[in-house]
Protein backbone atom coordinates (compact mmCIF):
# COMPACT_ATOMS: atom_id res chain seq x y z
CA UNK A 1 0.00 0.00 0.00
CA UNK A 2 1.40 3.34 -0.87
CA UNK A 3 2.24 5.75 1.87
CA UNK A 4 -0.25 9.45 1.48
CA UNK A 5 1.88 12.44 0.74
CA UNK A 6 0.37 15.19 3.51
CA UNK A 7 2.47 17.63 1.44
CA UNK A 8 -0.42 19.49 0.55
CA UNK A 9 -2.26 19.90 4.14
CA UNK A 10 -2.00 22.75 5.82
CA UNK A 11 -0.98 21.44 8.73
CA UNK A 12 2.60 21.84 10.67
CA UNK A 13 2.37 18.45 12.02
CA UNK A 14 1.21 16.83 8.83
CA UNK A 15 4.47 18.90 7.36
CA UNK A 16 6.43 17.11 9.77
CA UNK A 17 4.76 13.20 9.39
CA UNK A 18 5.67 13.91 5.48
CA UNK A 19 9.42 14.21 6.03
CA UNK A 20 9.85 12.02 9.00
CA UNK A 21 6.52 9.91 9.37
CA UNK A 22 8.02 6.84 7.85
CA UNK A 23 8.58 4.38 10.59
CA UNK A 24 12.83 3.80 9.52
CA UNK A 25 13.06 6.82 9.05
CA UNK A 26 13.28 8.06 13.27
CA UNK A 27 15.81 5.34 13.44
CA UNK A 28 17.75 6.86 11.19
CA UNK A 29 17.91 10.07 12.93
CA UNK A 30 17.92 8.50 16.18
CA UNK A 31 20.93 6.69 15.18
CA UNK A 32 22.40 9.93 14.14
CA UNK A 33 21.85 11.75 17.48
CA UNK A 34 23.84 8.54 18.72
CA UNK A 35 26.83 9.09 16.59
CA UNK A 36 26.08 6.38 14.25
CA UNK A 37 26.89 8.32 10.86
CA UNK A 38 27.75 6.01 8.37
CA UNK A 39 25.81 4.14 5.83
CA UNK A 40 27.35 0.83 6.62
CA UNK A 41 27.03 1.37 10.55
CA UNK A 42 23.02 2.55 9.88
CA UNK A 43 22.59 -0.55 7.74
CA UNK A 44 23.85 -3.15 10.27
CA UNK A 45 22.45 -1.71 13.50
CA UNK A 46 18.79 -1.18 11.60
CA UNK A 47 18.98 -4.61 9.38
CA UNK A 48 17.12 -2.22 6.54
CA UNK A 49 17.55 -3.43 3.01
CA UNK A 50 20.09 -1.07 1.17
CA UNK A 51 17.71 0.04 -1.02
CA UNK A 52 15.10 1.23 1.33
CA UNK A 53 18.28 2.74 3.57
CA UNK A 54 19.67 4.97 0.34
CA UNK A 55 16.12 6.34 -0.18
CA UNK A 56 15.51 7.20 3.24
CA UNK A 57 19.06 8.54 3.92
CA UNK A 58 18.29 10.41 -0.30
CA UNK A 59 14.87 11.75 1.44
CA UNK A 60 16.63 12.99 4.79
CA UNK A 61 19.07 15.02 2.82
CA UNK A 62 16.95 16.53 0.45
CA UNK A 63 15.00 17.69 3.36
CA UNK A 64 17.78 19.47 4.78
CA UNK A 65 17.64 16.82 8.03
CA UNK A 66 20.91 15.41 7.13
CA UNK A 67 23.93 16.72 5.18
CA UNK A 68 26.22 14.35 3.28
CA UNK A 69 30.14 14.84 4.09
CA UNK A 70 32.76 12.80 2.03
CA UNK A 71 35.18 11.04 4.58
CA UNK A 72 36.54 8.67 1.76
CA UNK A 73 37.91 9.95 -1.69
CA UNK A 74 38.15 6.61 -3.75
CA UNK A 75 35.24 4.71 -3.49
CA UNK A 76 34.10 8.10 -2.33
CA UNK A 77 31.93 7.38 0.61
CA UNK A 78 29.81 9.70 3.28
CA UNK A 79 28.89 10.53 6.76
CA UNK A 80 25.33 11.45 7.46
CA UNK A 81 25.15 14.59 10.16
CA UNK A 82 22.25 15.87 11.36
CA UNK A 83 21.77 19.36 10.33
CA UNK A 84 20.68 22.12 12.45
CA UNK A 85 17.02 21.61 11.00
CA UNK A 86 17.63 17.82 11.90
CA UNK A 87 19.13 18.42 15.46
CA UNK A 88 16.13 20.35 15.79
CA UNK A 89 13.84 16.92 15.86
CA UNK A 90 15.67 16.11 19.24
CA UNK A 91 12.45 16.70 21.21
CA UNK A 92 9.90 14.88 18.95
CA UNK A 93 12.99 11.56 19.47
CA UNK A 94 13.05 12.52 23.08
CA UNK A 95 9.22 12.40 23.28
CA UNK A 96 8.82 9.28 21.75
CA UNK A 97 11.87 7.30 23.43
CA UNK A 98 9.65 8.48 26.37
CA UNK A 99 6.56 7.65 25.29
CA UNK A 100 8.36 3.77 24.16
CA UNK A 101 10.04 3.70 27.76
CA UNK A 102 6.42 4.13 29.37
CA UNK A 103 4.10 2.00 27.06
CA UNK A 104 5.83 -0.79 25.60
CA UNK A 105 9.26 -1.31 27.57
CA UNK A 106 7.78 -3.71 30.26
CA UNK A 107 11.52 -5.03 31.58
CA UNK A 108 12.62 -0.85 31.49
CA UNK A 109 14.22 1.60 29.10
CA UNK A 110 16.59 -0.03 27.03
CA UNK A 111 18.16 3.52 27.21
CA UNK A 112 18.68 5.96 29.74
CA UNK A 113 20.25 9.63 29.29
CA UNK A 114 22.03 11.44 32.18
CA UNK A 115 22.28 14.76 32.50
CA UNK A 116 26.05 15.57 32.49
CA UNK A 117 25.29 19.02 34.62
CA UNK A 118 24.27 17.02 37.61
CA UNK A 119 24.67 13.37 36.65
CA UNK A 120 20.93 12.32 37.12
CA UNK A 121 18.84 10.16 34.60
CA UNK A 122 16.86 12.82 33.10
CA UNK A 123 13.51 13.37 31.91
CA UNK A 124 11.82 15.62 29.99
CA UNK A 125 8.94 18.05 31.57
CA UNK A 126 7.17 20.91 28.76
CA UNK A 127 7.37 24.08 31.06
CA UNK A 128 5.60 27.09 29.15
CA UNK A 129 8.79 29.21 27.12
CA UNK A 130 7.58 32.97 29.37
CA UNK A 131 6.53 31.99 32.63
CA UNK A 132 8.45 28.22 33.05
CA UNK A 133 5.47 26.87 34.93
CA UNK A 134 5.08 23.07 33.84
CA UNK A 135 2.35 22.18 31.30
CA UNK A 136 -0.16 19.58 29.83
CA UNK A 137 -2.69 19.75 27.45
CA UNK A 138 -5.42 20.53 29.93
CA UNK A 139 -3.13 23.18 30.25
CA UNK A 140 -3.13 24.97 26.75
CA UNK A 141 -5.45 26.44 24.42
CA UNK A 142 -5.19 26.62 21.21
CA UNK A 143 -5.38 29.79 18.94
CA UNK A 144 -4.67 30.84 15.47
CA UNK A 145 -1.07 31.64 14.53
CA UNK A 146 -0.02 33.89 11.31
CA UNK A 147 -0.07 30.71 8.94
CA UNK A 148 -3.33 29.83 10.08
CA UNK A 149 -4.85 30.76 6.49
CA UNK A 150 -7.56 28.19 6.15
CA UNK A 151 -9.48 28.94 9.43
CA UNK A 152 -8.51 25.81 10.72
CA UNK A 153 -9.20 27.11 14.55
CA UNK A 154 -12.71 28.77 13.58
CA UNK A 155 -13.27 24.79 12.12
CA UNK A 156 -12.62 22.36 14.61
CA UNK A 157 -15.56 21.75 17.32
CA UNK A 158 -17.53 24.22 18.39
CA UNK A 159 -14.57 26.18 18.14
CA UNK A 160 -12.38 24.14 20.36
CA UNK A 161 -9.40 22.17 19.65
CA UNK A 162 -8.86 18.99 20.10
CA UNK A 163 -6.91 19.75 23.75
CA UNK A 164 -10.05 21.63 24.55
CA UNK A 165 -12.62 19.04 23.57
CA UNK A 166 -10.52 16.00 25.42
CA UNK A 167 -9.93 18.27 28.18
CA UNK A 168 -13.67 19.26 28.51
CA UNK A 169 -14.68 15.82 28.28
CA UNK A 170 -12.32 14.10 31.30
CA UNK A 171 -13.39 17.08 33.60
CA UNK A 172 -17.02 17.50 32.32
CA UNK A 173 -17.38 13.37 33.94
Amino acid sequence: MERKSFADMHCSVAQCLEVIGEWWTMLIVRDAFLGVTRFDEIQRRLGISRNVLNQRLAGLVEAGVLTRVPYQDHPVRYDYRLTDKGRALWPVLTAMREWGDRYAAPDGPPLQLRHTGCGEIMHTALTCSQCGEPVGPRDLRAVAGPGDHDGIIASTRHGTTGTETAASQVTDR
